[in-house]
């Protein structure tokens, strides 16, 4: 009778965990058999099925709340498992390794152990465990009762094994889509047990259920990371396109260089020296002089020409505008911030950003430039998260920063770390000689967009041109022959009383007492800081800008514009 129900049982059916399933178990009931031997049996596989519905239910448990999660979350779930199917198994520790994208080895990132047993330390890995991780890695599962049954080949693992107290492990590979993803392991540690072969496929399923959970994690992130990726590129390119629109809006930043005297060619000589590098550049000059032509002839003639040339005028912008302006903000960062906006320093990120009256920047502000021109590190408001940019900074002032470091209204280090590579550009006054080639210039520019025909410029009026002084240099050059265009007759060139209109170096009371009498005193106010402003190119800070030529602070000018509602044309 034994023999029949071996040779029975060598027939019945086993399922993937090596138990078996009803009907072999009914099969062994019906054999005739003594009593006791039946009871045995039937007892046996009575108890074997129970458990295989207990780890059946468990690992369905586990599977619902794994497959479901939201990637932020599995890490958590992931140890909750392993405790629960330590607990099951009756073993001491369970962990997860995974392979590391840095550098492709794997490491242990999840590790779970009874209140009594210290865990697998995270981060043991391949350095520490070379012989297994070449099994794994050969899909081969590491299975040991005892350490001293690793092979000689295994003498660094046998002693991290010693080391860290494991006795009995069972440490199977986790595949999916035909790659390895990394490895589940369960151990003892205060007594040896044996795997058999239906306690090892149990195990295989857990690995199934982990490398499902862990490839869709890896999948989502990624799919997320595309996704940030596409939606910053999108924002960068939206914030470029509306920065380049309002470039294009502004006439006084286009143009070229004009001009041959020894000065000029001096100041292009030392651009043509440091646009190939990524020094920072400090251009010295009066308002006017045309600062921002050689900070575009910097960045046109180095590497980064083809990214984005960024401007930003800091004496245009209030105090409390000027942070958002240079490093951006976050959705409600501020009162009015209704959504995220990317900075002007992302926005030059791989190209040149052009920082113009850098003397007017507050001194909390200077703490954060001086940290990007160190490590390209900044926030934008309301966020503690650090970007990256690789912007080659160029700044320009009119003032004396030497001056303003000892008043201490300038940092001293960030002083330094601007003027690296100083140019100094002449005023028009110091090239006279190339007054000429100037007002060539601009009347080929004016002349068609005003629907004019200037073909004769007459020597008493070129003469005078070149006689005055030009204290808004450039900038007040253009403007008159602006003007001159608009009311010049004919095909030559007349300038009438376009010296008599308020500018640089002319008093504007006089414009103000020739005003009609019924005008309103508020009115006489709005249009004498509109030619004071016009007259300084719109620079409200600064040493001879509008503030100091009204007699007051920038800040009170700030609010007297907003006021009496003086915009910028």
């Amino acid at each position: 009778m034994p023999g029949r129900v071996e040779t029975e049982y060598q027939r019945c059916r086993v399922n993937r965990a090596g138990v078996l399933d009803e009907a072999s178990a009914f099969r062994l009931e019906s054999i005739e058999m003594p009593m006791q031997d039946r009871n045995t049996v039937v007892h046996g596989s009575e108890s074997a099925l129970r458990q295989q519905v207990r780890f059946e239910a468990l690992l369905a448990d586990i599977s619902t709340h794994l497959l479901n999660l939201a990637p932020e979350s599995v890490d958590e779930q992931i140890n909750a498992a392993l405790r629960q199917l330590g607990e099951h198994l009756e073993v001491d520790r369970g962990s997860i390794s995974s392979v590391d994208p840095s550098d492709g080895l794997l490491r242990t990132t999840h590790s779970w152990a009874r209140a009594d047993v210290e865990p697998v330390p995270l981060g043991l890995g391949e350095k520490e465990l070379p012989w297994v991780a070449t099994q794994i890695r050969a899909g081969i599962p590491v299975i040991v009762s005892r350490p001293q049954e690793l092979p000689p080949a295994a003498a660094v693992d046998l002693t991290t094994a010693r080391q860290i107290g494991a006795q009995s492990v069972a440490l199977l590979p986790l595949s999916a889509a035909g790659s390895l993803i990394g490895t589940v392991h369960f151990s003892t540690v205060t007594r040896e047990v044996h795997w058999p072969e239906p306690i090892v496929q149990r195990l295989r399923l857990i690995g199934e259920i982990f490398a499902s959970v862990l490839l869709r994690r890896a999948s989502e992130l990624e799919l997320r990371r595309a996704l940030a990726q596409v939606q910053a590129l999108t924002e960068r390119l939206e914030a470029e396109n509306a920065y380049l629109r309002e470039d294009a809006l502004d006439p006084a930043v286009r143009g070229d260089i004009v001009g041959d005297t020894a000065a000029l060619r001096g100041v292009l000589t030392r651009v043509e020296q440091v646009a190939p590098t990524d020094a920072t550049v400090l251009i010295l000059g009066e308002t006017g002089v045309g600062k921002e032509l050689i900070a575009k002839a910097i960045h046109e003639k180095s590497a980064r020409r083809d990214a984005t040339f960024v401007r930003v005028n800091c004496a245009a912008l209030p105090a409390t505008l000027i942070e958002s302006e240079l490093f951006g903000h976050e959705k409600g960062a501020f009162t009015g911030a209704v959504s995220r906006k990317l900075g002007r320093f992302e926005l030059a990120d791989g190209g040149t950003i052009f920082l113009d009256e850098i003397g007017e920047l507050p001194l909390d502000l200077q703490a954060k430039l001086l940290r990007v021109l160190q490590d390209g590190g900044m926030e934008r408001l309301g966020s503690h998260v650090t970007q990256q940019v690789d912007v080659r900074v160029i700044t320009a002032t009119n003032r004396d920063l030497k001056a303003a470091v000892t008043d201490k209204t300038f940092r001293a280090d960030l002083y330094y770390r601007l003027a690296v590579f100083p140019i100094e550009v002449p005023p028009l006054r110091a090239r006279k000689e190339d007054i000429p080639s100037l007002v060539s210039y601009f009347l080929g520019h004016f002349c068609r967009p005003l629907r004019k025909s200037i073909e004769r410029i007459p020597p008493a009026v070129m003469d005078r041109l070149v006689a005055y002084d030009w204290p808004g240099n450039i900038r007040e050059l253009r403007n008159v022959l602006e003007r001159a265009v608009i009311i010049s007759r004919g095909s030559a060139l007349q300038l009438d009383d376009v010296f008599d209109v308020p500018h640089a170096g002319l008093a504007a009371p006089a414009a103000a007492s020739a005003a009609p009498p019924n005008r309103t005193l508020q009115e006489v106010e709005r249009a004498y800081i509109a030619e004071v402003l016009d007259a300084c190119g719109w620079q409200i800070r600064g040493r001879g800008q509008a503030a100091e030529r009204l007699g007051l602070h920038p800040s009170t000018l700030y609010s007297r514009m907003e006021k009496l509602g003086i915009r910028r044309p």
